[in-house]
């Protein structure tokens, strides 16, 4: 799939790291590093824009690594880049942790994972077909 991009950064255009990556690591495109303290968020600019084949949707997720080591998140965890958007592509990051963390100019901030989507049309009715688990929700199936 070709996805048409205008890098305004400092960077390089994000890429697949290996041949099986579902997603590229996004950079921070800014001057000066932001610090984040605790629970603090900010949103940081990239330089991307792009504009998505209809259908299809950008997915902003955390990396892994900052997550692990760091407790640093991207707050609304999918981030949505609907295909009609065209604005600059920001990552809202969320300092999970107790410590001070320094985001630098391009370092690794999160990853872009785009993905096809299906919409739906409501079909409303009045009672819904049985299932096993039925209205069972949040921890009904156990933890095995």
């Amino acid at each position: 799939m070709k996805v048409k991009i205008v890098n305004k950064s400092a960077f390089d255009t994000p890429f697949y790291a290996t041949e099986r990556s579902a997603g590229m690591d996004i950079k921070a495109n800014i001057e000066e590093p932001i610090t984040l303290q605790p629970l603090q968020r900010a949103m940081v600019p990239t330089g991307l824009y792009i504009a998505l084949p209809e259908g299809t949707e950008a997915q902003i997720r955390p990396r892994s690594g900052l997550a692990a080591k760091y407790g640093i998140s991207v707050l609304n965890a999918p981030g949505t880049i609907d295909a009609d958007y065209r604005g600059e592509v920001k990552v809202i990051l969320v300092n999970l942790s107790n410590e001070t963390f320094v985001i630098n100019p391009g370092e690794r901030i999160a990853q872009m994972v785009v993905a096809k989507y299906e919409k739906v049309q409501w079909d409303e009715v009045e009672v819904l077909d049985e299932t096993e688990r039925g209205e069972g929700g949040f921890g009904s199936t156990g933890r095995k």
